[in-house]
């Protein structure tokens, strides 16, 4: 059957352009869908249409002549109709709009936050290009009024296109802000009956705000949009593994005088758009990576607690798994796909039955946190547990108890090992990135890279294979784990032969 007998498709035009449609869609999404820009500022396409900004306005020709005006966000194409989005009248009927937005809207531009990505600033440069017309004193409102702790309001930039008042109904379901007074008294404000401080989706309505209204009280005047960019990457907050923009200062507009780590820090996380796995969206933790990620970093190789070099640290790891009867190794779920596969090719292909791995958890639910819901967030802390279950087992249902007793080396790979749960009497070698009194407490220490400087994939709990690019560069002595466990098993062979030779 043809995808027009299976779903009706209406043919119409714009701007004389034949096109298509499905049944049921409006001129707004069937124009996007063909690459035609209908400016919009309160239709999001995830949210309900409430048509009140008027800036979609399109014309739709007729037959006599008489043409027809009406917002493209909320008209539903019919077969034939003949829509124009840049036609002389719609062209006026625009900026009309833009001039009745702009008149009571701060030009501030300078200062605000938002400038750079304030979809009201794009479209007074293209579709208005004026001063408002009225010379009247603009409306004054609460300047800085605090909706939560994470967000700041300036009602005097909000346009009330109610992006945030839709978010929170339909798709957090707090139901926790609201709109109140009239007219050009109207101002958004929580609701009685609801904390927005529990809507761990609340960070959302700062990126669809077209304007600089709704501001993370974090970030507010951290860095311009201009000075920073954007990496690709995945949240490792729970299993989902959502896909998200990692914010840093450009290479270009680098620090030079002040402190160096501004440079190297996440200066804020975004949704990156995708529909297989968050949609546009990410809970809160996502945005708080840099909780995460930059705590204090361990980078010093160690054997026995004391500095060495890595070489020396490699060479003395090498040398227990090498001499190891009976190894077992603790295999990060956070490790990437191709950390996992790297480790299974070098060190588990080396030891051969002489090694035991296991998959473990990295990270469990923190204290207070919303450990899972109906929307995005999973119960499952780690972001890569399925693609490491791929190639290893899970740890028996009784977890690092599981761990013999006369095991006479351990490998821990990542967080969330504590000394005191390992064999008293084996040799650890442990992998982490973090600072930590365990550490100096096993035989081997190797600091190894976090995701932040590193490339490489997740597979989420559904399967779903998601890539995270590299933002940052690793200290000289913090190696990659895919790079150090092939360097384990060279050193490991090169001993051997040495040995042999002796012998």
């Amino acid at each position: 059957m043809s995808d027009r007998m299976s779903e009706k498709i209406l043919d119409f035009f714009i701007d004389g352009h034949p096109v298509t449609a499905k049944d049921g869609q409006t001129v707004i999404q069937a124009a996007r869908e063909h690459g035609f820009d209908v400016p919009h500022f309160c239709w999001h396409p995830q949210l309900s249409v409430p048509g009140n900004c008027r800036i979609c306005m399109v014309e739709v020709e007729q037959d006599n002549g008489d043409p027809w005006f009406d917002i493209g966000c909320n008209m539903p194409v019919t077969a034939g109709m003949r829509v124009l989005l840049n036609s002389e009248k719609v062209k006026t009927l625009r900026k009309d709009t833009m001039q009745f937005i702009t008149l009571n809207h701060p030009v501030d531009c300078g200062i605000c936050s938002k400038s750079g990505e304030c979809t009201l600033q794009d479209y007074h440069y293209e579709h208005n290009g004026a001063a408002s017309l009225s010379r009247d004193r603009k409306n004054v409102a609460t300047k800085f009024y605090p909706l939560s702790d994470r967000i700041m309001l300036d009602n005097e930039r909000c346009i009330m296109c109610t992006r945030c008042v839709r978010f929170t109904n339909e798709v957090s379901k707090t139901r926790a802000l609201g709109a109140v007074h009239r007219g050009d008294h109207s101002l958004i404000r929580p609701a009685e009956d609801a904390n927005f401080n529990d809507d761990v989706y609340s960070d959302n309505v700062i990126d669809i705000c077209p304007v600089g209204a709704l501001l993370s009280r974090e970030n507010i005047d951290n860095s311009r949009v201009w000075y920073t960019e954007a990496t690709p990457s995945v949240c490792p907050g729970c299993e989902r593994g959502c896909s998200i923009d990692v914010w840093h200062r450009r290479k270009a507009w680098a620090f030079k005088a002040l402190d160096p780590k501004l440079n190297t820090r996440i200066e804020r996380v975004t949704p990156r758009e995708n529909p297989e796995v968050n949609g546009p969206w990410v809970c809160n933790k996502a945005r708080d990576l840099a909780r995460i990620f930059e705590r204090p970093r361990a980078e010093q190789p160690m054997v026995a607690g004391g500095p060495v070099d890595r070489a020396e640290a490699i060479a003395e790891a090498a040398r227990l798994l090498g001499g190891a009867k009976k190894a077992v190794a603790l295999v990060s779920s956070w490790g990437s796909n191709e950390e996992l596969a790297a480790f299974q090719q070098t060190i588990a292909a080396s030891l051969g039955a002489r090694l035991t791995s296991w998959v473990k958890s990295d990270h469990q639910p923190m204290p207070g946190e919303v450990v899972e819901d109906d929307i995005l967030i999973k119960a499952d802390k780690n972001p890569n547990r399925r693609g490491a279950l791929a190639l290893f087992p899970g740890l028996p249902d009784n977890g690092l108890a599981a761990i013999p007793t006369d095991a006479d080396v351990v490998l821990v790979w990542g967080e969330g090992v504590p000394a005191t749960s390992l064999p008293a009497g084996a040799q650890v070698i442990r992998l982490d990135s973090y600072a930590s009194d365990d550490n100096a407490t096993a035989r081997v220490f190797l600091p190894i890279s976090v995701q932040t400087e590193r490339a490489g994939h997740y597979t989420n709990f559904e399967g779903k294979i998601s890539a995270f690019a590299q933002s940052f560069s690793a200290a000289p002595t913090v190696s990659d784990a895919e790079v150090l466990f092939g360097m384990l098993v060279s050193a490991e062979a090169r001993s051997g032969a040495r040995q042999k030779v002796s012998a």
